[in-house]
């Protein structure tokens, strides 16, 4: 009963949740014409940071691709597949697929220097080149939208190539600091929707912090804002500029319900520790997530 009842519905309401091997998948969908595209988790795509070298050429010489992904799930121990099935499947030609990634278009939505080079895999953690990743990163660093083919005219050189670049960028993606970003006649259609759908989440935020997301027509996804920081952004609505402002308009909600915050495992009690401690949080947001936010047209 002390468990979140989400966590609650997961793990017991599951009468009709059974497990099965990916070719058992590939076989139920076979009938529909459906049929395997790609895992939907960016690192299973470098496949050096998952493999050994000798378990990549015994992959490779199997000719089935359903049998090959089954191999692949025991050689790394797999529990759960996020994957992509399509109805239809029909493969592009290199030049094709070359063309269409370089249209994608991307979007830094982390603190630059809170970027760590990184990686982990079935294999355990790499680390990153910072020759291929530091270019990237300082580039997107202004959360500017870029395409495939911007990033690629800005950094490609003598010592960074184009596939290197398809590789950072799916690792950072896979990492969740860059996102895809929608054509911007999508981001048009969906802005209305989403500034009434943060509206009422800023407003609940006043009483609760059950929600932690807010909704960016540019991604067409969510990005994690805790409730103190939807505060900031409310008082922003209101035409409150300094963080120093914003912080004493959510002490002002807070106190006025009895509610105080938490700072390590300490409850802070005096109006000037909690009114201090919103500052600093207020001023960290000022700096490291608002112009994320604002490029993400959240705000």
């Amino acid at each position: 009963s002390e468990q979140n009842r989400h966590y609650l519905a997961h793990e017991y309401f599951n009468r009709d949740w059974h497990p099965m091997h990916f070719a058992t998948m590939a076989e139920w969908l076979e009938p529909a014409k459906v049929q395997f595209a790609c895992s939907a988790n960016f690192v299973d795509h470098i496949e050096a940071a998952n493999l050994t070298a000798p378990q990549q050429d015994f992959l490779n010489e199997i000719p089935d691709p359903m049998f090959r992904q089954s191999v692949r799930d025991f050689m790394v121990n797999q529990q759960f597949r996020k994957d992509y099935w399509v109805k239809g499947a029909r493969r592009l030609t290199l030049l094709e697929q070359a063309e269409t990634m370089r249209q994608q278009r991307f979007v830094l939505v982390s603190f630059r220097e809170d970027v760590a080079l990184k990686l982990n895999g079935s294999l355990g953690e790499a680390n990153l080149s910072e020759v291929i990743y530091k270019p990237l990163l300082d580039l997107m660093a202004d959360h500017k939208t870029r395409s495939l083919a911007q990033i690629e005219q800005s950094i490609a050189g003598s010592a960074i190539n184009f596939s290197q670049i398809l590789q950072a960028v799916i690792v950072m993606c896979g990492a969740g600091h860059l996102v895809q970003v929608q054509d911007d006649h999508l981001v048009a259609k969906a802005k209305k929707r989403t500034d009434k759908l943060n509206s009422f989440l800023l407003n609940k935020a006043r009483s609760s912090n059950e929600t932690s997301f807010l909704a960016s027509p540019v991604t067409g996804g969510g990005i994690l804002l805790d409730r103190f920081q939807q505060l900031f952004l409310l008082a922003l609505a209101q035409g409150k500029k300094h963080s120093d402002e914003w912080a004493g308009y959510s002490w002002q909600i807070l106190s006025t319900q009895g509610q105080k915050l938490v700072k390590g495992s300490t409850t802070l009690e005096t109006a000037d520790e909690n009114l201090a401690e919103l500052k600093l949080q207020a001023s960290r947001f000022a700096e490291r997530h608002l112009p994320i936010v604002k490029a993400l047209q959240i705000t």
